[in-house]
């Protein structure tokens, strides 16, 4: 906690990023490329890890200790990443399995299938959802072959929709999207915004989760979320502009509350991006730091940033769309392992990690 504010992670991952988990060649160095780069460009200095120990096998065990130990987060939604650009998918199944299985109080999780090839997606999520007991789905807008890339549409009634209904039959609350970041050399078509309209119009039992949500086409998802209550931003990646770009990052809180106005914060959700990011930087950044300078409130007509919306943003509106109580949750980790090491001193960057002696 930070105070008495419960912290949550709406997206962690603990990514397996070696040589021997490329699985498309040139796409999967070039996605391997994004994520250091955005590592790199995005940490600040202490934080910034060399490529070749960067680029390995990230255990879970990590991305927990990062998250509970070296930061001040509380819970967190553990993703299984389809980028079929690795063997793995980048985030496996048995990760997260290792998650709900391991630390069930602090991580609960979300499935992930690759709609390009539907048959097939239906019956993994099926499997899934068995096994892991997710509460949402992840997914990509393209996927990767040895010969290029394939997209696909929110708005794909054959690819699409058959997806979401299913996830919705199997109880799942949440469809997480990757959008406004390309992963390498992509078409940008697949990452734009106005395919989640018409998903979100005819699933209104769904909610739709734009992870990186601001980073690119700020204002088509403003009106996502002026327009459709079922629509939310996860702040992954975004959060890091917090801290490498913070001017930038007030332009983008501002940018998505244009249309819906104060409403909208209520719809946006804290994520780090662990472990392609060290969570501590930015969450400590924009709590004790972030506010709207008065000249921009004045010019844009645009609310306080107070500490009670900033309690929500960090984890009340997360656990709001689920259906849990961050009480009982609290409650739930008093004296577990991560608890007993924190209490006796937060750690240094990646102190925890079998990343050693790196050079910030």
């Amino acid at each position: 906690m930070i105070e008495d504010v419960f912290v949550v992670d709406a997206s962690a991952h603990s990514y397996n990023l070696g040589e021997d988990n490329y699985a498309a060649g040139r796409y999967s160095r070039a996605v391997v490329d994004a994520f250091h780069g955005a590592h790199y460009g995005l940490s600040p200095v202490g934080y910034r890890i060399p490529r070749e120990q960067f680029t390995r096998d990230w255990v879970l065990e990590e991305t927990a200790k990062m998250l509970f130990v070296e930061s001040d987060y509380d819970f967190a939604c553990h993703h299984v990443t389809p980028i079929n650009a690795f063997k793995d998918g980048g985030c496996s199944v048995a990760k997260a399995r290792e998650a709900r299985d391991r630390w069930p109080k602090r991580f609960q999780v979300y499935a992930g299938v690759d709609p390009v090839f539907p048959e097939r997606a239906l019956d993994l999520l099926e499997q899934q959802v068995e096994e892991l007991k997710p509460v949402g789905l992840k997914l990509y807008p393209n996927s990767y072959t040895a010969d290029g890339a394939i997209g696909w549409h929110m708005d794909d009634p054959e690819i699409a929709f058959p997806l979401f209904q299913r996830a919705q039959d199997l109880g799942l609350k949440a469809i997480a999207i990757h959008k406004a970041i390309p992963l390498g050399p992509v078409p940008m078509d697949h990452y734009r915004m106005d395919d989640i309209d018409a998903a979100a119009a005819a699933f209104p039992q769904l909610q739709f989760e734009v992870v990186h949500g601001g980073f690119a086409f700020i204002e088509e998802t403003a009106f996502q979320l002026a327009r459709f209550s079922n629509v939310w931003v996860n702040l992954e990646t975004t959060s890091n502009l917090a801290v490498a770009k913070p001017g930038a990052f007030a332009r983008v809180v501002a940018g998505l509350i244009a249309h819906a106005g104060v409403a909208a914060l209520d719809r946006l959700m804290w994520a780090s991006g662990a472990s392609v990011l060290h969570p501590d930087p930015p969450l400590r950044w924009f709590w004790e730091r972030f506010h709207f300078s008065e000249e921009m409130r004045e010019r844009e007509g645009l609310p306080e940033i107070t500490k009670e919306i900033k309690r929500n943003i960090l984890g009340l509106n997360y656990l709001r769309m689920h259906g849990l109580d961050a009480q009982v949750l609290a409650k739930n980790i008093q004296g577990d392992e991560f608890t007993v090491e924190r209490a006796k001193g937060k750690k240094r960057p990646y102190e925890t990690s079998y990343v050693k002696g790196f050079a910030a």
